[in-house]
């Protein structure tokens, strides 16, 4: 069969549909004035709208109407819907119109009137619109909450030495030196297993041997939680102090020295972080030149594999194997045969941090030697000593035994008076007072309201810490068996000393307790931050108020209740603080907290408050017999005799009376 002629351009085609469902083509002539027209022959524009308005695509009208009369309806709701649309498209135009001639007149009479002084100054937004300055100057935590490990100082080096081994290998080794799963016993303590577990480090950085595996569970397990506590008192201890300390060091080219006493060199990187911040400042302002800030830089490590770790990343640092003891080391020189005329120089150190040293020694008197070695270490001309433990009732009771023992036998009165006559004084058995005073975290200079009884005690439950979040390495995660979580917290108890300077003079005690208690929110003076109360617990936030424990200016533990018809600025700080915080805006009401200090072995669990209460009981013997005296109060003799029975009770109940 052939192929089929072609089809006249005047012949169309329809189809028809039978009966039993087929089609049946049916052929029409179209007539040749309807025919094709021809292709070069130009198309006017008026015909292609026409066109187009013919070929349109039928719409949701044409599809939906079911008759001509629905059609129609349909239709004119669809047109009064465009011109409503339309009507509020230009109203909308319209005020906006409106709103944008406004701001331009608002912006010329703000240009007229705006004082000229004011015409480039910084306009105060974000936290500083929202917050009191005081409430943001007394903050504990920085910002952003969680602290960034340093990449390329701490994160990167380690990652790298860690390669060499297998991580779950070193995972174990970890565990075995840290108590457990979760590393009960690292800087860092899991909330699952904080009962129980009182005890130091198990693994400190001037242990004298470790294996190489053990050097790699150090920095894998100990260094981050260690950076981030020791960060977060260096710079509270930066802001009580003030930034002239550290920049007048900067500026004359000596720079500070550093003694990282138990955190392996942990320390060390949190002090760069806190140089480097300085030395960017006065470098903007060109008062100093160079990339690198000067300082010095000493690290107690005692294992030969640790240190062959560390070295890799700390460098311009010098490695001591342990504390140095100058307090049972003569003086080189005169009748010597290696000395000279003089005296040699002792090395003294403007910062001392002290990281979990105190509660691994069991003895009071091995503290009291290891305190005795950091002090004569520091420099005399406005040192500062940090002393940081585990969060816990020990580790608290190890840094306020440091506090007692510092406040007690190393510095002076705040008033400045020695307390013993120059002739009274005898250096074999007394140690000659200086100036210093306590510069975070507590604001009082006296006895702890938390410590008033030195020693242990069982079931305390109200012991000084603060806490610190930060972002977990990934080395960090498999240590503790959760890669997938990044999010750290690491708690301590921590105190930081100033040796030879005296605190600047400012209201103290209950005078400073009191104005704080009014508030300095409307004052034009500005507080001493260091005569603030302290929060030591995390607020109660309640509708209408807020509830605030304090450690205040006085030495004593106070409740505070911020009210909102107080005030509402300070009700929102209030809301907004944290633990740690110094508190400068007042509160409605305060109440006397009672320090839950547990059961001492001769108080009779009465620790706080009154303290140690021995019973005392005294015999008096007379010609009537003998008399009980307790308290001050007699009571009558005993007239009774063991071998006089009955006679002997009776005779007793008589003289009782």
């Amino acid at each position: 069969m052939g192929p089929q002629p072609p089809r006249p351009d005047n012949e169309g085609i329809l189809l028809r549909q039978l009966e039993g469902g087929e089609f049946e083509e049916v052929t029409y002539e179209i007539p040749m004035n309807e025919s094709v027209e021809d292709i070069n022959e130009p198309i006017p524009e008026t015909d292609l709208e026409d066109r187009a308005i013919d070929q349109m695509v039928p719409g949701y009208v044409d599809l939906v109407a079911r008759s001509q009369r629905e059609y129609d309806a349909l239709q004119k709701l669809s047109e009064d819907f465009k011109v409503a649309q339309q009507k509020q498209q230009e109203a909308e135009d319209e005020t906006a119109a409106q709103e944008e001639i406004g701001m331009e007149r608002l912006e010329e009479d703000t240009e007229a009137t705006w004082p000229e002084e004011y015409e480039h100054s910084e306009r105060v937004t974000g936290e500083e619109a929202r917050f009191h300055p005081l409430t943001l100057e007394g903050r504990f935590w920085g910002s952003p909450i969680e602290i960034l490990l340093p990449q390329d100082e701490m994160v990167m080096p380690i990652r790298d030495l860690l390669q060499r081994t297998h991580i779950d290998h070193v995972k174990s080794a970890a565990e075995t030196a840290f108590g457990g799963p979760g590393l009960p016993l690292s800087p860092a303590t899991p909330e699952a297993k904080r009962n129980g577990n009182m005890f130091g480090v198990g693994l400190p950085a001037d242990q004298r041997h470790m294996t190489e595996i053990e050097g790699d569970a150090f920095l894998a397990g100990f260094m981050p939680p260690a950076y981030a506590s020791v960060m977060a008192t260096l710079k509270e201890v930066r802001k009580r102090v003030g930034s002239k300390w550290l920049q007048s060091k900067l500026k004359d080219g000596s720079g500070m020295s550093v003694l990282d006493a138990g955190s392996g060199g942990a320390g060390l990187i949190a002090w760069d972080e806190i140089v480097r911040a300085e030395w960017d400042l006065l470098k903007e302002k060109g008062e100093v030149k160079g990339d690198n800030p000067p300082g010095k830089r000493t690290v107690i490590i005692g294992s030969d594999r640790l240190r062959h770790r560390t070295k890799t990343f700390l460098e311009n640092t010098t490695f001591l194997p342990r504390l140095p003891d100058y307090e049972h080391s003569g003086e080189m020189k005169g009748e010597h045969l290696d000395a000279g005329s003089k005296p040699q120089p002792r090395k003294s150190y403007d910062v001392i941090i002290a990281s979990h040293l105190f509660l691994k020694e069991e003895q009071d008197h091995y503290r009291q030697a290891v305190l005795n070695k950091l002090w004569t270490l520091l420099n005399k001309d406005g040192g500062v000593l940090i002393v940081l433990e585990k969060a816990h009732p020990r580790g608290f009771e190890a840094v306020a035994h440091v506090r007692d023992t510092v406040l007690r036998q190393f510095l002076l009165p705040q008033s400045g008076e020695p307390e013993l006559d120059s002739e009274d004084f005898n250096p074999a058995y007394q140690r000659e007072k200086e100036l210093g005073y306590v510069v975070a975290p507590c604001t009082n200079q006296g006895l702890c309201p938390m410590y008033q009884t030195p020693g242990k005690s069982k079931g305390r439950k109200d012991f000084c810490h603060f806490s610190q979040r930060f972002v977990r390495p990934a080395f960090y995660s498999r240590m503790l068996g959760n890669s997938t979580r990044n999010q750290g917290e690491v708690e301590f108890s921590y105190v930081a000393f100033r040796r030879g300077v005296a605190k600047e003079r400012s209201i103290s005690g209950k005078e400073a307790a009191n104005r704080a208690f009014e508030g300095y929110e409307h004052s034009d003076e500005k507080p001493d931050m260091q005569s603030l109360p302290r929060s030591i617990m995390p607020p109660l936030k309640k509708k209408g108020h807020v509830t605030l424990d304090f450690c205040t200016p006085e030495g004593k533990l106070e409740r505070w209740t911020v009210t909102k018809s107080q005030s509402k600025l300070a009700y929102h700080d209030a809301r907004k603080s944290r633990w740690g915080d110094l508190w400068a805006l007042g509160a409605k009401t305060r109440v006397p907290r009672n320090a839950r200090a547990g059961k001492g072995p001769d108080d009779g669990g009465k620790r706080a408050g009154q303290g140690k209460k021995p019973r005392k009981v005294e015999i008096v013997m007379g010609p009537g017999g003998m008399w009980k005296e307790q308290d001050g109060q007699e009571e009558p003799p005993y007239q009774g005799d063991s071998r006089g029975g009955g006679r002997g009770r009776e005779n007793n109940r008589q003289a009782n009376g």
